[in-house]
């Protein structure tokens, strides 16, 4: 039997792309053969997602599970979009999500997280199905958010599926109240999410470095009205009111009403709820969000899933 080497670890990644300990796992089962180590590969469908795993992802779902107090969102990509109907894939994001739940939105630490039933990881669980699945396939982005005393909301947008879609929002409510209101004002507030897409929850929480940004730009504008400085400075702050309605979730509008601020909104549900009830924290992912698309050939995607 050949000694499993560091070097034969090497070489045998060089040959297959395939992950340094599955490469090791194969030499080791094989003798340290490295032909075999390769059909080891093969057969167990690594040496074919090593290969897959250059290709872009931008399609799949993003799966939603919420438990206790607490709510997690993970976004899964594929190549294209008809994976995100196979149930294999849609099994895999729906448990993916559960595990999620029980993290703290890590991603590196949800992929070395147990996948149940299988004795593998869930970026092991991912390997595997791409080769079943013959498509790259990435765990991309978690989150998590929870409370100590109140409702974790979520809302899918798009959905295929219970708990799968397009677009993922939890909503964070740290409240006493409790029953259906809660959970209903959690709900109205992440199709709000959803549709508003707001980049902070306060103003508070408005980095530095972006009012800076927008200051910049709203007093460039501004100057060329030729009104004094001081004019300007009000010009300024005005403009910076609307650009907290677009971006702060609590300054928005609500889109269900059309006219209400959603600080209102909430104010209003604890009025009625007879507690106070506090917004801590959102989360939006929408599929695909930030990644470069190639030019998609939709004749070339259904081809390739007839050959495949």
């Amino acid at each position: 039997m050949a000694e499993v080497t560091a070097a034969l670890v090497k070489e045998l990644r060089d040959k297959t792309g395939a992950g340094m300990m599955d490469c090791k796992r194969a030499l080791g089962d094989t003798a340290g053969d490295i032909e075999a180590a390769v059909d080891w590969l093969r057969k167990k469908g690594l040496a074919a997602a090593a290969k897959k795993a250059g290709r872009v992802a931008a399609e799949g779902l993003v799966g939603v599970a919420t438990r206790g107090l607490a709510g997690a969102v993970v976004e899964i990509n594929s190549e294209t979009d008809f994976v995100a109907r196979n149930e294999l894939f849609q099994g895999l994001v729906r448990t993916v999500a559960g595990l999620a739940v029980a993290g703290d939105g890590d991603v590196e630490a949800l992929k070395s997280a147990p996948y149940p039933a299988t004795g593998r990881t869930v970026a092991e669980e991912l390997t595997e199905l791409v080769g079943r699945i013959g498509e790259n396939l990435v765990l991309r982005r978690a989150a998590r958010l929870a409370v100590e005393r109140g409702v974790v909301a979520s809302y899918v947008h798009n959905s295929l599926a219970p708990g799968l879609g397009k677009i993922g929002v939890l909503v964070a409510l740290e409240s006493e109240a409790g029953g259906d209101a809660l959970a209903a004002l959690g709900r109205q507030l992440a199709m709000h999410v959803a549709a508003a897409n707001p980049q902070y929850l306060d103003v508070g929480s408005v980095p530095a470095a972006a009012l800076d940004r927008e200051r910049a730009v709203l007093r460039e504008q501004a100057s060329g009205s030729g009104k004094s400085e001081e004019i300007v400075d009000r010009m300024v702050e005005g403009r910076l009111r609307k650009y907290y309605e677009e971006a702060v979730l609590l300054d928005q509008v609500f889109v269900i009403d059309g006219e209400t601020r959603i600080s209102k909104v909430v104010e209003a549900a604890a009025k009625s709820a007879g507690a106070a009830i506090r917004v801590t924290g959102f989360v939006r992912l929408a599929l695909g969000e930030g990644v470069e698309k190639p030019p998609s050939d939709f004749a070339a995607e259904v081809g390739a899933q007839l050959k495949g």
